[in-house]
């Protein structure tokens, strides 16, 4: 068995209300699954369906409500300041949109120089040096240190925020829709880029997109959330080629392919997310499924494990 490098147990993230105590929101209700050292997880579902808010809590940038996060060996949520910081420098994050995470009055060498002045005990020569490599390791010229986010184009931007990023070479690296706000040429050569990385770096990556194509080039596994809760979990080609979960099936039909000729030959998931402050008794995604029973709308389907050895929360499987 591969060495754990994260494992997530029974998280749950539940915001209050304004105006009511005993009124939440369940963002995050229950989540568990585990990652091996080198391993990509992608983190798929509609938007609000929890995937950002159980990231943030993995990183502990938000507390949990309940459950424990345990990363190489030790639990996030009971370390000290100290241990937290040092803890800090092996989980980086490369976020959505390179425009608005990169600080347009700071040169490039400072962006990146400063989790290097913050983490470590380099002097000013070294931190340089350090830049230097970094910009060569994500294909951008030495001396683009010394220019500014806006002289570079989009994909350019996301390179800087991938070199910030792996500064202080971490062992796990979130990519936040990595190539959500880049042209598809961009697109792809970021992708390989961050391929070529974790295979140089032996870096474990979990990645959230709503594009499918970038989960299914990227991932080992994937994990399909739903309303808070995870639905589907198993290894990407097996969920790809057959999709067990119904929210899953229709997820997947709604991708066109070289075969759709027109708007009207995809399918649609109908209706709207339940609310997450009162969500539906028994299975959560009943209100939108096809396959919905009695059974559906009284108990909430567990987590079993398939004989193929995916994960799943429907009431069509059992043990």
């Amino acid at each position: 068995m591969s060495e754990l490098i994260l494992e997530i147990k029974n998280l749950k993230k539940y915001f209050p209300v304004k105006g009511s105590k005993a009124t939440f929101v369940k963002a995050v209700d229950g989540v568990s699954l585990n990652m091996a050292k080198g391993e990509v997880l992608g983190l798929v579902g509609e938007s609000g369906c929890g995937k950002s808010t159980l990231v943030s809590t993995v990183l502990n940038l938000t507390h949990p409500t309940e459950g424990e996060v345990i990363f190489d060996g030790k639990n996030i949520y009971t370390l000290g300041k100290r241990e937290m910081r040092e803890t800090r420098k092996n989980i980086q994050i490369v976020f959505q949109d390179p425009f608005w995470s990169l600080n347009p009055r700071m040169l490039v060498k400072d962006i990146i120089g400063e989790p290097l002045s913050v983490q470590t005990k380099l002097n000013n020569v070294e931190i340089l040096e350090k830049i230097s490599e970094l910009l060569e390791m994500v294909g951008l010229p030495k001396d683009g240190a010394y220019k500014y986010p806006h002289e570079f184009s989009g994909g350019q931007r996301q390179r800087i925020a991938i070199a910030r990023a792996l500064s202080l070479m971490p062992k796990l690296v979130v990519l936040d829709e990595p190539t959500s706000s880049i042209d598809v040429i961009s697109q792809a050569q970021i992708l390989s880029l961050l391929d070529d990385l974790k295979e140089k770096f032996n870096l474990t990556y979990i990645v959230i997109s709503h594009d499918l194509s970038v989960v299914s080039y990227m991932s080992d596994k994937i994990a399909v959330m739903y309303l808070g809760k995870l639905v589907e979990y198993g290894k990407t080609d097996l969920i790809f080629n057959s999709p067990k979960h119904p929210y899953t099936e229709a997820l997947f039909a709604a991708i066109p392919d070289i075969n759709t000729d027109n708007i009207e030959d995809m399918k649609t998931l109908e209706g709207n997310i339940p609310s997450s402050i009162n969500p539906p008794e028994g299975c959560r995604f009943h209100t939108r499924c096809q396959y919905v029973c009695d059974v559906c709308k009284l108990k909430e389907p567990e987590l079993i494990k398939l004989n193929d050895g995916r994960l799943i929360a429907c009431h069509r499987y059992k043990n």
